[in-house]
């Protein structure tokens, strides 16, 4: 009874339409600009096309005997999906790629999708999260933080070779300028290394390529930032420059939410955030045998929920995306100039070098691991084995 509330109900888009009030006002949706009163249906197609993971059952069990469903825990690992998915559509489809219900979409999407299943070898699965944060310090079915899952997702992105991701995680409200170029023009690593782990997309995608990773140049960025915006609540002072985020052409949203509530912050109208909300629960989709994901269940084809920012719990995390390096050096602009120079009491800081008195910064780098093709890793057991040495390189 508990999980028939949260049973997915999909609508029909124009039934949703007057959920939206009438206003002037824009809608900011990750670093798109809409209008409601000559755009409200594009509006809510770029919406739409946003992957939406949510509580999902009937999967198999996590490491083996472990819950076969995540409602009720998986809400921040669910949130932290759909900002790293979002990602990904921009990196391999662009911003602009809008997904349409029968539409036949291109092979990247469907790798995309599918590194998302819920199963032991897709690489950023509930499976390998939930695991991946034992590391963390969080049991499997325990609730994750904002900063928990940047964390996780930093870690589990060292294995995945076809998205070829440098993940940046800020510390003490900081971002160093120096260390994310340093880490986003890391020399490429050596094939034998890239070979031994890869072994996550070849269950996942069905094929072994490496393309991405082997290629010389900036490494695509995505930057998370967790914040403390206050102490029990939200200080007022952040709520222009936490709106500025998400105007941003490299936003990428917020995780955050409600206490043991978490939801993937999107854009705002006024002083309401909209976000996706994972709190639905929908039974377990596999990939067919050709490759391609029955993908209707993954888009949320109903208006979106808001709420009063002033009701978000202050601890959040942002994230960005940073195709090319441009795009950092764009982004860095527009933090000096919107984010920095008008508050009086700064959401988090940009400094151009590392700071002296922080351990030295070593872009983390997967586990050298000598293996031959049989003996490839086959699920997380062996990264716990590897964790202490992970640690030190994830620095």
């Amino acid at each position: 009874s508990v999980l028939s509330r949260y049973e997915n109900q999909i609508t029909i888009l124009s039934d949703y339409l007057e959920e939206f009030p009438e206003t002037d006002e824009p809608v900011w949706i990750l670093g798109r600009q809409h209008h409601l009163n000559s755009d409200k249906s594009k509006l809510l197609l770029d919406i739409s096309a946003r992957l939406w993971f949510t509580y999902r059952r009937k999967f198999s069990p996590i490491g083996g005997t472990g819950p076969s469903s995540d409602a009720g825990w998986g809400c921040m690992l669910r949130c932290g999906q759909m900002m790293l998915a979002q990602a990904l559509i921009c990196r391999h489809l662009g911003r602009d790629w809008q997904w349409e219900k029968h539409k036949k979409q291109p092979e990247e999407y469907h790798r995309i999708l599918q590194c998302f299943l819920d199963r032991k070898d897709c690489c950023y699965s509930i499976h390998q999260m939930a695991q991946m944060g034992v590391g963390e310090g969080k049991s499997i079915g325990e609730w994750f933080g904002p900063n928990t899952v940047a964390q996780v997702l930093k870690k589990l992105a060292l294995f995945d070779e076809w998205n070829s991701l440098a993940v940046y995680v800020s510390m003490d409200n900081t971002v160093v300028i120096e260390d994310i170029k340093k880490m986003c023009w890391s020399p490429a690593q050596s094939s034998s290394v890239a070979h031994s782990s890869a072994h996550l997309h070849r269950s996942a995608l069905g094929q072994n390529k490496n393309t991405a990773g082997l290629c010389p140049g900036w490494k695509p960025l995505l930057l998370i930032i967790p914040l403390r915006l206050g102490i029990n609540h939200i200080n007022p002072v952040y709520i222009d420059a936490f709106k500025e985020c998400f105007k941003m052409p490299q936003s990428l949203g917020a995780l955050g939410g409600k206490p043991n509530n978490a939801y993937y912050f999107i854009g705002f109208l006024g002083n309401e955030l909209i976000y996706l909300d994972p709190h639905t629960t929908q039974s377990f989709v596999d990939s067919e045998e050709n490759g391609t994901v029955d993908d209707e269940s993954f888009h949320c084809q109903q208006a979106p929920h808001r709420m009063k920012i002033m009701n978000l719990d202050p601890s959040v995390a942002l994230g960005f995306f940073c195709k090319e390096e441009c795009d950092f050096d764009n982004w860095c602009s527009l933090v000096q100039k919107e984010i920095l120079k008008q508050q009086s009491l700064r959401m988090f800081e940009l400094v151009q070098k590392h700071p002296p008195h922080w351990p030295p910064f070593i872009p983390p780098t997967k586990p050298e691991v000598t293996t031959t093709g049989a003996e490839l890793i086959e699920s997380t057991d062996k990264l716990f084995e590897l964790e202490e040495e992970f640690e030190i390189l994830s620095v």
